[in-house]
């Protein structure tokens, strides 16, 4: 399963354009590192006062993730950014329906997210209300209901979400306007 990574970092007053060009070098080495399988960066808005930075990084698995956040080319890059950087960068893993619409490039509109998540989830509850539906139907209405919407979960997750992501990447994404790799 790939593992997806969302981390921020503050940039010193003054070293914004020098972090974005440190960064833009370190993203395109670090694909050099197995198991890299995507990474981008997200300034902040023109115009605002931000100086927060968003890295997205794919790797293909937590192994991958682990092995290349030990790696050195990871420790040098982290010594050159805490020059450039004020504190400690946060890391958060990526999971549910953000990682599902996780992009190189700016996450697509709520409402199309919306869309795709309906058009997995509508199939996913019918095709299990008539199979497996009638089968729990006599349970307990709370355990019954528990392993309805956890079979929705699982099969959202790792079947049909993915799916309906690759195949409406076109739609999705077709507006995109932030700085990217």
């Amino acid at each position: 399963m790939p593992a997806h990574i969302a981390i921020t970092r503050r940039v010193r007053p003054g070293c914004e354009a020098e972090f974005q060009a440190a960064l833009r070098e370190f993203l395109q080495t670090s694909f050099a590192h197995d198991g890299v399988q995507g990474a981008s960066m997200l300034t902040p808005p023109p115009g605002s006062d931000s100086r927060e930075y968003g890295i997205l990084r794919t790797f293909a698995s937590e192994q991958e993730r682990d092995a290349f956040y030990a790696s050195p080319m990871f420790k040098a890059w982290e010594e050159r950014a805490r020059t450039l950087t004020e504190g400690e960068p946060v890391y958060r893993p990526l999971t549910g329906l953000e990682a599902w619409f996780r992009s190189p490039q700016n996450p697509p509109p709520r409402w199309k997210m919306a869309v795709a998540t309906f058009l997995g989830v509508f199939p996913v509850a019918m095709i299990l209300n008539l199979t497996l539906g009638a089968a729990i139907r006599p349970w307990n209405f709370i355990l019954g209901n528990a392993v309805f919407n956890g079979c929705v979960v699982l099969l959202l997750t790792w079947v049909v979400m993915p799916l309906i992501t690759r195949a409406l990447h076109g739609w999705l994404y077709s507006n995109e306007s932030k700085t990217s790799l």
